[in-house]
């Protein structure tokens, strides 16, 4: 796009929300994710004569943000994108945060595809989806010291997804029956996604890498035959889980109160503290979804809790101007 032409058509103001995400799903790790109802963060840039990224408003249930731009996970795509399209206009940048940080729920992930999707309005909607992701996976990077796909792709994408791979990007959506919804709990603790990374081993025996393997692809069988009963057999992670649940404060009593109560599968999400289970039912899910809460206070700790379906979409510009 030429640069006159960019200015013609470029709007003012675009706003564009991104939804919380559960990255890893038990049996995952960094490849799968799906994205939640209701939760999420939105990203509002305005055009400028200036150039460059300024970071204007942070408001929310986190304000506490990095102000440089090239440091925030909102705005380290949109200084590449910049450049790379060669833009005679600048962006401020305001960011409304749903998400908490250190919660396991895609925070930045959510800011950083939100902040892309907005930006690709100033572009003529140019932008493949793909390279969305690339420029999102940009800002990711910052917050976990590495780039993987699976918060940001089901941010992006909604439902359940598989970063197949990055180099190149390519992403599988995959169905989840109809039945099933999630449930997730958010305890008042934080995890720093890079202190979680930082206790998994960096070798565990090949015998544990080979169930794992037959966990993931019945979990996969199960989603594509609509066969809830594999589902739960495969829903177990022997790789991740293991390693994080001490850093969770009632981790296990509140695993084994969502089975106790029917849970089909309950696990970390992402890097955690956020504990999410997949139950077949919104009846169950209600009972579920109360008892883990329920474990929670019995270890003192305060929590709040969502139901999500597991087929809601991904970003979408909310306003544009």
């Amino acid at each position: 796009m030429q640069a006159s032409e960019a200015q013609i058509l470029a709007p003012n103001k675009v706003s564009a929300f991104a939804p919380a995400t559960v990255g890893n799903v038990a049996v995952g790790f960094d490849i799968l994710g799906f994205a939640l109802e209701s939760i999420g963060d939105t990203v509002t840039l305005h055009r400028t004569e200036k150039l460059g990224v300024e970071i204007g408003e942070i408001r929310g249930v986190v304000t506490d943000l990095p102000r440089r731009a090239d440091e925030n996970t909102a705005t380290v795509g949109l200084v590449q994108l910049i450049a790379d399209f060669g833009l005679p206009f600048g962006f401020r940048v305001d960011i409304d945060k749903g998400i908490p940080l250190g919660s396991g729920m895609g925070g930045s992930a959510a800011s950083a595809v939100a902040a892309i999707v907005a930006a690709n309005a100033f572009v003529g909607a140019k932008l493949t989806r793909n390279e969305i992701l690339g420029y999102a996976l940009l800002g990711e990077s910052v917050a976990s010291g590495d780039i993987h796909g699976d918060n940001v792709t089901p941010s992006l994408c909604g439902g359940l997804t598989l970063t197949r791979s990055l180099e190149p990007i390519d992403v599988v959506q995959i169905p989840v029956p109809e039945q099933i919804c999630c449930v997730l709990v958010h305890p008042e603790h934080r995890i720093d996604t890079r202190n979680a990374r930082q206790v998994i081993p960096k070798n565990m025996p090949l015998s544990t890498f080979v169930q794992q393997s037959a966990n993931l692809a019945g979990f996969l069988s199960g989603c594509f035959m609509n066969d809830t009963e594999l589902i739960r057999n495969s829903l177990h992670d022997l790789l991740i889980e293991p390693h994080r649940a001490p850093l969770i404060p009632g981790f296990r009593q509140v695993r084994q109160a969502a089975l106790d109560n029917g849970a089909l599968g309950c696990s970390i999400s992402g890097a955690g503290p956020s504990i999410f289970a997949w139950v077949s039912g919104e009846a169950d899910a209600k009972a579920v979804r109360d008892a883990m809460c329920a474990a929670f206070a019995e270890a003192d700790v305060q929590s709040s809790a969502w139901l999500s379906s597991l087929n809601c979409p991904g970003a979408f510009i909310v306003e544009e101007g």
